[in-house]
């Protein structure tokens, strides 16, 4: 499996690539978002109880329902309290006045968000909106709950993933269910603009997997471990789906490996080789078994009937953030690189546009 150092840096798309909304600046300025999104959070008016909180539910579709995987990722585990991801229409039947709901959404007019979002504070939630604009900031402002407001000069929600997801998790230390958001963004920060600075040849070790994706000679599957690498390759298959406008999947260890695993032993076809190409997203929290199930799933490949391309980026960092957010400024720049090879601006998406014309 090849795989990337450490410190081997990722570039952005070339130049010469339509990016109409300039998607490839807001990638690079990753770190001063995430920075300038804890200033503003922390300047917000208005906190949550946390005493009362038996629960916090997540909202958010998409670019901004990200926010919440990432919270579940980051911050579940050294909470008091269960976290919930909510991505739909539907309000779960359990919230109620001991609910904790933090709405995401970078527009403020995604549908499903607001129609749960409502039902939450009809059942008597305590609601916290993370938002530029849109329906959502009026309700905040109706309901009287805090409201985190998002810059909305960033072009698209996919590129606002750093304001969108500091906005929660500094809601949640506000109202005492988590400690230390400062020191998690300055180390975040930190390796981003390493990995940013030693820009030039990382990303061109995929460059093969890059050229056969962007022709449309190979689609992209990509692996994550745990919860971190779950959320990046989610991330990842998003990233390529909305910029390049190419399908993708992902999944996850160790889940993968009792399912999943079983259908590489026919993999490929014998006149035109494997239709697919396996990227794993690492880091430094994968359990120790998952690792070994990340070898033997190296070997499965290799012996496939038709043996599968695979590689593997690797987080650095110092801590769970640094190193989730560096994996998202990795596949971010891979899916850049990816429109750029099927030359296709990754800014726009009119079919996303039709469907919303459609629905209304």
């Amino acid at each position: 499996m090849t795989s990337l150092r450490d410190d081997d840096p990722v570039t952005t798309a070339p130049e010469a690539a339509v990016d109409s909304l300039h998607l490839a600046r807001a990638v690079a300025g990753l770190p001063e978002q995430m920075e300038a999104a804890l200033a503003s959070s922390g300047a917000t008016p208005g906190a949550v109880d946390g005493s009362r909180i038996a629960n916090v539910v997540v909202m958010g579709m998409g670019g901004s329902g990200v926010a919440g995987d990432i919270v579940s990722a980051l911050a579940a585990p050294l909470m008091p309290v269960p976290v919930t991801v909510a991505k739909g229409y539907e309000c779960p039947a359990f919230i109620g006045p001991t609910t904790l709901v933090i709405a995401v959404s970078f527009s403020g007019n995604t549908e499903e968000t607001l129609t749960a979002a409502t039902a939450a504070h009809h059942a008597g939630a305590s609601v916290v909106a993370v938002t530029s604009g849109g329906r959502l900031a009026e309700l905040a402002g109706e309901w009287a709950v805090p409201l985190y407001e998002v810059d909305s000069a960033i072009p698209m929600p996919r590129a606002a993933v750093g304001a969108i997801s500091i906005a929660p998790l500094v809601a949640l230390e506000r109202a005492g269910l988590l400690s230390g958001i400062a020191g998690w963004v300055d180390a975040a920060a930190a390796q981003l603009r390493t990995r940013r600075d030693a820009a030039g040849a990382g990303a061109d070790s995929l460059e093969g997997i890059v050229s056969a994706v962007g022709n449309g000679e190979m689609t992209p599957v990509f692996y994550g471990g745990g919860a971190l690498g779950a959320v990046a390759a989610g991330r990842a298959k998003a990233q390529i789906n909305e910029n390049a406008k190419i399908p993708a999947f992902a999944s996850f260890m160790p889940e993968l490996c009792h399912n999943e695993l079983a259908g590489w032993d026919q993999a490929g076809r014998l006149v035109d080789g494997s239709p697919l190409a396996v990227i794993a997203l690492r880091h430094g929290f994968e359990h120790p078994q998952t690792g070994r199930r990340f070898d033997f799933t190296s070997g499965v490949l290799d012996s496939a009937r038709i043996a599968v391309p695979h590689a593997e980026l690797h987080a650095a960092g110092d801590g769970a953030m640094a190193q989730l957010f560096d994996l998202i400024y990795q596949v971010d720049v891979l899916s850049l690189r990816v429109a750029a090879a099927a030359r296709r601006d990754p800014g726009p998406i009119p079919l996303l546009e039709e469907l919303k014309a459609f629905l209304a």
